[in-house]
């Protein structure tokens, strides 16, 4: 039976102030004083409706600040929520991240996030010339797997001109590596 009720609700969402909204005029009418009180009750609940999304971000904020990498289910999991809220929010948070130290990066639909010593670390890597092979060679003891990745990477911080112009490229780093 709660958990009807607690569906019930959600599906009313924040329209129930619209609907208050038109009482306490319709009550104004009648009883201004009765309508006062009523708007300043309304407007109490309208601003304690927004606490758990505040405080909702605020965690997802500090932990991200706390890691070098994460997944969306292991998010999910370390701050007990449904993964499609995680992935929401992840989502927005990556449309929003052209001047972010940070990146989010959405692979093999997941979403992956790094944070700035491991962005840092990349574009070193990057301009120094070496190749995604070599990129991925230095920074799988962070925790970076795949190609896909160090690729997904790189076409985030690209897309977001966020990556300079390599220093030297791929063919120079080879062939100074191949003959010294």
């Amino acid at each position: 039976m709660t958990s009807k009720f607690i569906k019930y609700l959600r599906s009313i969402g924040r329209k129930w102030f619209v609907f208050l909204v038109i009482i306490i005029i319709i009550v104004f009418i009648f009883n201004q004083i009765a309508a006062l009180i009523m708007a300043v009750i309304t407007l109490l609940f309208f601003i304690l409706s927004y606490i758990p999304t505040i405080i909702f971000n605020k965690k997802l904020g500090s932990t991200l600040n706390n890691v070098m990498i994460i997944d969306d289910k292991n998010l999910a999991r370390r701050l007990k929520q449904p993964l499609a809220k995680i992935q929401k929010k992840m989502h927005i948070l990556s449309k929003n991240q052209a001047k972010k130290s940070w990146l989010i990066i959405y692979i093999n639909k997941q979403y992956f996030y790094y944070n700035q010593k491991i962005i840092e670390t990349f574009k070193t890597l990057f301009n120094k010339g070496y190749g995604e092979k070599e990129i991925l060679e230095k920074l799988q003891n962070i925790g970076i797997n795949t190609r896909a990745e160090i690729k997904a990477i790189e076409d985030a911080l690209l897309k977001f001109n966020r990556l300079n112009n390599r220093e030297v490229s791929v063919k120079e780093y080879q062939d100074k590596k191949r003959f010294a």
